[in-house]
């Protein structure tokens, strides 16, 4: 049975005002700006007629150049793969030390919640303090066979290689040094200003930024009102169970209500509270508009239209199936309601509102990856040569068998990036996502596959280019289109 949200009900000239489509040049506008501020030379989105918006060059490219480093508009690192890596929460760098992230791994897979196991712990629980430390003044290299000190992240080691009883608590509060770490330094790991234990951040300047943009509103530190960080904890959890897909859209509105509230200073000069803001008028609406347009940007369909059918799922039962993904959005909504709910913002809560975000995240969201540096650590030593990798393994080797298969792990997430979710389809593209060497942020990057002419359109492939023609078909369907690229062309039967 179909139901109702209120606020739907509520605000209806509000929401379509918040949804209605940009004119044309509000748009060429909107990313003339963004290109220009982002310094993206060579570039320039351009409406492409029955496809949309499209990002054409400007400039010639070369095969193997840069065409674009695109920073995150949001982005969340996935929940378990926080037990592996340590990285900055609002630029996703690598953070702390080679040993402290090798300490973590090794710490929550002693606890069974690493990468490669079902995490049990709250989302709040962090690990304790005394072996968060990233930098000692008395840090030694040490022979693992000789380290005798004891401490409560000791680890039983779950891979079957035996490790000195204390090793672990070393490795995380600075009480050990790796040979030849100093190679890998990454900057120390500055923890959440709300005191939440859940972000760490590479310098103030993201800590501040986060916090300004995203976290004030998100965080379940000591600082926020216990009512709100109850509700917050419920919707992570939520999230964890279902879809992490949702704490990206809790980020999309508490950046546009953080975003609504400075304008609103600017235009009043009367400084807002949390949840003080007046009932929507005709000049605030206005400005709500301005705060939302980041948001209303990006390609939006409802979650529950566009989402693909899985298999295990019939097409007699595909109405049930979208119901309860509608239903499911709803859950979502109301715990984040409880926990960032806003009245001057308030039609930013309806689940029109709401679909239509996840549906943008849906259709246009990028894998967020970070290469490891404990990956490359462990590398380097097997490339040392002789007699200095032999000294090294003795230390190293042991840490490498505990780890297994973990130690290459990288940091993944998920991600909106716009402009590159302007950028079209082709199953013979002339560009891809690629991280080189250098690219050890969480910004898209995207490479010429060949050479890229000025006025050409740039475009990637949103699925695997090599599949047979059906199966490409098939997989395309889902993003709601069919692809009539050269290829796809000459290989239509």
């Amino acid at each position: 049975m179909a139901f109702v949200c209120p606020i739907d009900s509520k605000y209806p000239n509000e929401i379509s005002a918040l949804l209605s489509p940009h004119s044309p040049h509000q748009v060429q506008e909107y990313f003339d700006q963004l290109v220009w501020t982002r310094q993206c030379r060579g570039l320039r989105v351009k409406q492409n007629g029955a496809f949309g918006k499209g990002v054409f060059a400007d400039a010639a490219f070369k095969e193997g150049d840069l065409v674009l480093k695109d920073q995150m508009l949001v982005g969340s690192q996935h929940t378990s793969n926080k037990m592996d890596c340590l990285v900055c929460s609002f630029c996703f760098r690598f953070v702390g030390s080679i040993e402290l992230q090798i300490g973590r791994k090794l710490y929550f897979q002693d606890l069974g919640v690493s990468t490669n196991h079902q995490c049990d712990m709250e989302p709040s629980s962090p690990i304790s303090e005394d072996c968060m430390e990233t930098e000692s003044d008395d840090g030694q290299e040490i022979e693992l066979e000789n380290n005798e000190s004891m401490g409560a992240c000791s680890s039983s080691n779950s891979k079957g290689a035996d490790l000195p009883k204390g090793l672990v608590e070393s490795l995380m509060n600075g009480g050990l040094s790796l040979p030849h770490s100093n190679e890998f330094a990454m900057p120390p790991a500055i923890p959440c200003p709300g005191g939440c234990g859940e972000a760490f951040y590479c310098s103030k300047s993201c800590a501040e930024a986060d916090w300004e943009v995203f976290h004030l509103l998100l965080c379940t530190g000591g600082k926020t009102e216990p009512s709100r960080r109850e509700a917050l904890l419920k919707f992570i959890q939520h999230a964890n169970d279902t879809n992490d897909i949702f704490l990206l859209a809790a980020k999309a509105i508490s950046s546009t209500i953080l975003k609504y509230k400075k304008l609103k200073l600017a235009s009043s000069g009367q400084q807002m509270k949390y949840g003080t803001c007046p009932i929507l008028n005709n000049a605030d609406l206005s400005i709500l508009l301005e705060a939302w347009k980041p948001i209303s940007m990006g390609h939006k369909r409802r979650w529950w239209d566009c989402i693909a059918l899985p298999d295990d799922v019939e097409p007699s039962n595909e109405a049930a199936f979208r119901m309860q993904i509608r239903e499911m959005a709803f859950m979502s909504l109301q715990l984040l309601k409880e926990a960032i709910f806003d009245v001057g913002c308030e039609p930013l809560f309806s689940l029109e509102i709401y679909g239509h975000i996840i549906g943008m995240f849906e259709l246009n969201n990028l894998d967020l990856v970070v290469a490891s540096p404990v990956e490359d650590y462990f590398l380097y030593i097997d490339e040392l040569s002789s007699p200095y990798k032999e000294r090294a393994e003795e230390i190293t080797r042991p840490l490498l068998d505990a780890l297994g298969d973990s130690y290459s792990i990288c940091c993944q997430g998920t991600a909106f990036f716009p402009l590159q979710s302007c950028m079209n389809h082709s199953c013979y593209p002339n560009a891809k996502a690629f991280k080189r060497e250098e690219d050890r942020d969480g910004q898209a990057t995207i490479i010429a596959l060949r050479p890229i002419h000025p006025g050409e359109e740039v475009t990637i492939s949103y699925i695997d280019e090599d599949l047979p023609f059906d199966q490409r078909r098939a997989l395309l369907a889902d993003y709601g289109f069919e692809c009539r690229c050269p290829k796809c062309l000459q290989e239509h039967p």
